[in-house]
């Protein structure tokens, strides 16, 4: 075996690998990226970038069937899937490219190949063995799949919906999550029939409850049907559709189910455990540098426990990188992280949902919902949502949680009030351009200061 040196060795070339690559790169150190696919990993390649391509194309589609509400005629004559998927793999061959280039100009040098982790350690790839001072471990995750469900010709997953060669004429979609009513938004807009069951009681169930019901109310609207508190019994998959048995005894049918139950730790098979990596239920345990049971071993993104967010990702790829390199950055906390969920409309939040506020901080909690009926951008471009945000009686906003179209945009305000341990009274003064959406987390802002403006 030929052995290589490096000062950091990147397992793993998805969004967690890939920043600490750069960025150690950046800060003087030598660098070797190992990676079995294409750097990008799932968020560029399968999951992050090509399903938000499929969602503007959506949208698209909406807007045109919608346009006659705004004075402009046209006819939407149908979805071309070829051109949609050209579209898609377009953007994405675009981010690829730059990102290799980017590795490139910064001295990283990239190995093509399956990488696994060794005693010592290190990472062999072949008949090849890639050393260096620090390792880190950023090898992502995979689409779970339930007990007795295996993917197939009529059962999806996310992977498999992307590379679809047509519009299904009805669809089953199976988890409520974030994959789950980003799909089910994306097929509606291209006209087919959407069924979501969840288990649990509300669609994105992790989100403050005012948030659900929201989506829930304009899921309706839009004629996707969400049977909720429902659990799976059984599958029974054909030639040409498939056929879902629910616990409550119930069936239905569909052209295609896609299974959109959450993703899980990739770390099987890699070597961990025996080159001494402590593992609990797949994910890598950490401690809160991001240091593993193996010393100058490392870990970030969707192997470690928390939120499974690209962008979660980047920022621990980023502190790791700066941790070896001798610096003392400052750790993002989870509940600092924002989240968006990319339907229509969107969902976007950071902090606590007001049932978690209630819990740590009991009856302080005061929490307001502006309707964006009262906000004159939001009426242009045609939406209905809530801006709703949460404090501590007399201290800081501890929760901000939008729905409605392009909410996304506005969630890093959110992140910079709470992080920061901003009070309303602090963020009241501060103008925001008129007319903007932004302006309704300024009412938001303003009634919890106790000086409402364009609210009672």
């Amino acid at each position: 075996m030929t052995e290589h040196m490096a000062d950091v060795v990147v397992l793993g070339g998805g969004s967690g690998g890939y920043a600490a690559a750069l960025r150690a790169a950046e800060l003087g150190r030598s660098v070797i990226l190992v990676e079995k696919d294409k750097v990008g990993g799932t968020c560029l390649h399968r999951g992050c970038i090509p399903t938000k391509a499929l969602l503007h194309s959506a949208e698209v589609a909406d807007h045109v069937r919608e346009s006659a509400s705004v004075g402009v005629s046209a006819t939407l004559d149908g979805i071309d899937v070829a051109g949609v998927t050209a579209y898609r793999e377009n953007i994405v061959a675009k981010k690829f490219k730059g990102l290799e280039g980017l590795l490139s100009a910064r001295g990283v040098t990239v190995v093509n190949g399956a990488g696994t982790l060794v005693p010592g350690p290190a990472v062999v790839v072949g008949d090849e063995v890639y050393r260096g001072t620090d390792t880190v471990l950023a090898t992502g995750s995979y689409s779970r799949m339930l007990p007795g469900i295996e993917p197939g010709k009529r059962v999806l997953r996310s992977e498999e919906a992307l590379d679809l060669s047509e519009v299904p004429s009805r669809v089953i979609i199976l988890g409520g999550g974030v994959i789950g009513v980003e799909f089910a938004s994306v097929w509606r807009s291209f006209g087919a029939e959407v069924t979501i069951i969840e288990a649990l009681d509300h669609l994105v169930p992790n989100e403050d409850v005012a948030l659900s019901r929201a989506l829930e109310r304009a899921y309706r609207k839009r004629g996707i049907t969400s049977r909720l508190g429902t659990r799976f019994a059984s599958l029974t998959a054909g030639e040409d559709e498939v056929a879902v048995t629910l616990a409550d005894g119930s069936t239905l049918t569909a052209d295609y189910l896609l299974v959109a139950v959450g993703r899980g730790p990739a770390t099987a098979d890699l070597g961990l455990e025996a080159a001494g990596v402590t593992l609990d239920r797949g994910f890598v345990t950490v401690d809160e540098h991001l240091r593993t049971s193996v010393p100058h071993v490392w870990a970030v993104g969707d192997i470690v426990p928390g939120l499974q967010l690209a962008h979660r990702g980047f920022q621990q790829g980023i502190f790791v990188a700066e941790q070896i390199a001798g610096l003392t950055p400052v750790a993002v906390p989870e509940h600092a992280i924002p989240r968006v969920t990319y339907s229509r409309p969107e969902v976007a939040s950071v902090g606590l949902t007001e049932a978690q506020a209630r819990t740590q901080h009991g009856d302080r909690v005061v929490a307001y919902e502006f309707n964006l009926a009262g906000n004159a951008k939001s009426e242009i471009i045609g939406t209905a949502g809530i801006v709703k945000v949460i404090r501590v009686a007399d201290g800081p906003v501890v929760g901000v949680h939008l729905i409605g179209e392009r909410v996304g945009e506005l969630i890093t305000e959110g992140q910079l009030a709470v992080a920061w341990e901003a009070h309303p009274e602090d963020i009241a003064p501060l103008i925001h351009a008129h007319p903007t959406q932004s302006e309704a987390l300024g009412e938001a802002f303003l009634a919890l200061a106790g000086k409402p403006l364009h609210a009672l």
